[in-house]
């Protein structure tokens, strides 16, 4: 990896003076460092990191799935989890269908392209979405639909992925292997998760020091991820299993208040540090992209994205229109327009192997769409919020508190 103390120091103060510009301009910060990652990259090559699918699988994704699970409770996220689990398989899958259509009988890609590229991009970004969603300050139901969809989809796409890639080879996969591979992958990385966990709170639970309880925490984010891709699991669903176990169980509330305090603080700094990095690296990337050839293309790609996250969210959330907990129209628009693509998206087309046919037109395109995404999207849908009423409501909530 081309990581360097100099290029980091370098990059963590271009990340601090964008914070403050971006906070006093009231722009979207991941937004801001993409821009200032476009710079760097035209003004300022030598600060080049590159971004590849092993910095972002390695470095950068597991402390921001850990940090955005460690936060969400559990007793909240259960009561969301039919809906939830559905946008997250059928509804990916209905949108990679969508856009795997499209790109081939618009944009004339054979099937095995279009399926890969379809595969990678349907599922919401993580990364993306938690930083936009925690930027807008959004709190209640919404941001526990948004951020638990966005970590679920991943296992999703990772089994749609390898079937292509698996297909890719010349090897069909019967109908009893497909299912034998979801219950590894996702299954694999749920459990990779609750037992890196459960060994890391048994450790919690013999010390009362604050920095020993952010280590073993540190290693539960990475710990998991790691284990869980290292056979070919989901390192996100390991992830986000060892943050929900570890900030919903017993012993974690046990912690000293000096010691959850210190752990909370830690893991905030840390995904400020990962989100840094992931738009700058990804400003810096899209610099290096040609689309003057793929501009009809990467339009028609963006339009046929957009239309598979409105086949995932609207007929899905529909069909809990008369049950205990429907989703509100209003979250649904929210859910579809904040369906971010990011860092995920693009670890899966550099992982691509040489084999795909349109390999490098994949990869290029998947950089349209995901700059489109936090530029137009992220841009935009805090004012969405605000038309909706949903930062109102949340502003007339706080006023009511007072």
């Amino acid at each position: 990896m081309d990581f360097t103390i100099q290029k980091i120091g370098f990059l963590l103060l271009i990340a601090s003076l964008v914070a403050m510009m971006t906070r006093r301009l009231r722009v979207p910060y991941s937004v801001g460092l993409v821009a200032t990652g476009i710079l760097l990259a035209f003004f300022l090559p030598a600060s080049n990191i590159e971004l590849t699918s092993e910095v972002i699988f390695t470095a950068l994704l597991p402390p921001l799935v850990f940090q955005a699970s460690l936060f969400l409770p559990w007793h909240e996220l259960r009561k969301e989890l039919p809906v939830v689990t559905l946008m997250a398989t059928i509804g990916v899958v209905m949108a990679a269908g969508v856009t795997a259509a499209g790109m081939h009988y618009l944009v004339g890609w054979p099937w095995l392209s279009a399926m890969a590229f379809g595969a990678l991009i349907a599922a919401t970004d993580p990364v993306s979405v938690v930083a936009t969603f925690s930027e807008a300050g959004v709190k209640g139901r919404l941001r526990i639909l948004v951020e638990s969809e966005s970590l679920l989809n991943d296992g999703t796409a990772a089994v749609m992925l390898g079937i292509v890639l698996t297909a890719a080879l010349g090897h069909e996969m019967s109908v009893s292997e497909v299912v034998t591979k979801i219950l590894f992958t996702v299954g694999g990385g749920i459990v990779c998760g609750a037992a890196i966990a459960g060994a890391v709170l048994y450790l919690s639970s013999k010390t009362g020091d604050h920095l020993i309880e952010i280590t073993l925490t540190t290693i539960a984010a990475y710990g998991s991820f790691m284990l869980a891709e290292h056979f070919h699991m989901s390192g996100v669903l390991a992830a986000m299993t060892a943050g929900l176990i570890f900030g919903n169980s017993h012993a974690y509330q046990a912690i000293t208040n000096k010691g959850r305090e210190a752990v909370e603080a830690f893991w905030d700094y840390a995904a400020f540090l990962a989100n840094s990095f992931v738009f700058l690296l990804i400003g810096m990337r899209e610099a290096q992209q040609d689309f003057s050839n793929l501009w009809l293309p990467a339009l028609i790609a963006i339009v046929l994205v957009t239309a598979g996250r409105a086949v995932a969210i609207y007929p899905v959330t529909a069909l809990f229109s008369q049950s205990m907990r429907p989703v509100k129209m209003a979250h649904q628009h929210i859910l579809f327009w904040g369906g971010l693509r990011g860092a995920l998206a693009l670890a899966l087309a550099l992982g691509l192997p040489d084999s795909i046919p349109f390999r490098d037109e994949i990869v290029t395109l998947s950089f349209a769409v995901v700059a489109f995404s936090i530029v137009v999207q992220g841009m935009t849908i805090k004012p969405l919020m605000g038309w909706l009423g949903e930062l109102k409501a949340k502003v007339n909530s706080r006023k009511g508190m007072s």
